[in-house]
């Protein structure tokens, strides 16, 4: 059996001029992986839906505090406005990671009144999502 993971040790990573840089002030993430399911229900099957898998999507979710001057949400930002692409890897303690290239979908900034300003971002997947 192996160890539990706390999500305080698991990263996500950009890539900044080809090294790997952990996005500063991560306070949580989300790897989400889907599968688009394809219907192929016909009359001989007894008055149940049958599926096949289709194609898979994935993408990461990130959340955090703003931290000025950090190089890769500097990076993000420019990546962003040039509608450009980005690798992003998500590392376990292990050093399992998955890994692959996103496109920035959405990079909100919540600036409050009487709290710290947040931003989150949404990676969409571009291509494969890999297991090392």
């Amino acid at each position: 059996m192996g160890n539990k993971v706390a999500g305080v040790d698991v990263l996500v990573s950009v890539d900044v001029a080809g090294v790997p840089t952990v996005i500063g002030g991560q306070s949580g993430a989300t790897l989400n992986r889907d599968t688009n399911l394809v219907g192929v229900t016909s009359k001989d099957a007894g008055q149940w839906s049958e599926s096949v898998a289709g194609v898979r999507s994935w993408g990461v979710e990130c959340e955090g505090f703003l931290v000025e001057n950090d190089e890769s949400l500097d990076a993000l930002e420019n990546i962003w406005l040039n509608n450009g692409t980005v690798d992003v890897s998500i590392a376990l303690p292990s050093g399992k990671k998955y890994e692959g290239t996103a496109i920035i979908e959405s990079m909100p900034l919540e600036m409050p009144q009487d709290d710290a300003v947040s931003l989150s971002i949404s990676f969409k997947g571009t291509g494969a999502l890999t297991v090392v």
